[in-house]
């Protein structure tokens, strides 16, 4: 009986773990927090990638490769995953070359894929439909506002726990993307016209969010 017993708990234990992970991307469990908004609302689906997303490859201008693009992977966070304002915020440090380009050059672009949440099934990443959006602007260091700087590290130590214990000897600080223009291909067609204020205005309503 002892046998049968364990039988069934290691049988419902596998259950519980095959649907947990059954969407994943790479075996890390999705935490999508809202729907996947319909591709012809731009503003809207543009808003709902950013702040699904924990990373992406932020490019600078490295002067010191003679003016080269500098492509990083990064983690950054817009806010809470149902609660994001769309402005990128960051976690660096100038022992990185992200950071001391973006002190003599604030010029960057930062691209996301939506192929990271998981949502783009078995299409290949380059595939239009499975979306990626490119916003190009100014890096920044946050400085001088407390209650953003309060909101952006809000944001990014609840989406990046791991942060929080980062060493301070490596003098982290809190940088972000001031957008001036945004590229976003989520559908077959070219890129969707979007404009910043667009973006920044879209909003993320009640009925996107995963019950």
């Amino acid at each position: 009986m002892n046998i049968i017993n364990r039988a069934a708990s290691i049988f419902l234990l596998l259950v519980f773990f095959l649907a947990f992970f059954k969407d994943s991307v790479h075996g890390r469990p999705l935490l999508l927090s809202m729907s996947r908004p319909k591709p012809d609302d731009a503003a809207l689906f543009a808003r709902w990638l950013v702040s699904q997303n924990y990373w992406g490859v932020l490019n600078t201008i490295a002067s010191d490769m003679g003016g080269a693009p500098f492509g990083n992977v990064v983690s950054f966070s817009d806010g809470l995953p149902d609660k994001g304002r769309g402005i990128p915020y960051f976690y660096l440090t100038t022992l990185d070359p992200t950071a001391r380009n973006a002190l003599k050059d604030q010029r960057s672009s930062f691209t996301i894929s939506e192929y990271a949440i998981g949502t783009c099934g078995k299409k290949d990443p380059e595939n239009p439909s499975c979306a990626k959006i490119t916003l190009v602007g100014k890096l920044k260091v946050v400085t001088g506002d407390p209650k953003e700087t309060s909101f952006a590290q809000t944001a990014l130590f609840t989406k990046h726990p791991e942060m929080e214990g980062w060493p301070k000897s490596h003098d982290f600080q809190i940088y972000k993307l001031e957008i001036e223009e945004i590229f976003m291909i989520n559908w077959f067609g070219g890129p969707k016209p979007l404009t910043v204020d667009q973006y920044l205005q879209a909003k993320m309503d009640s009925h996107m969010t995963i019950a």
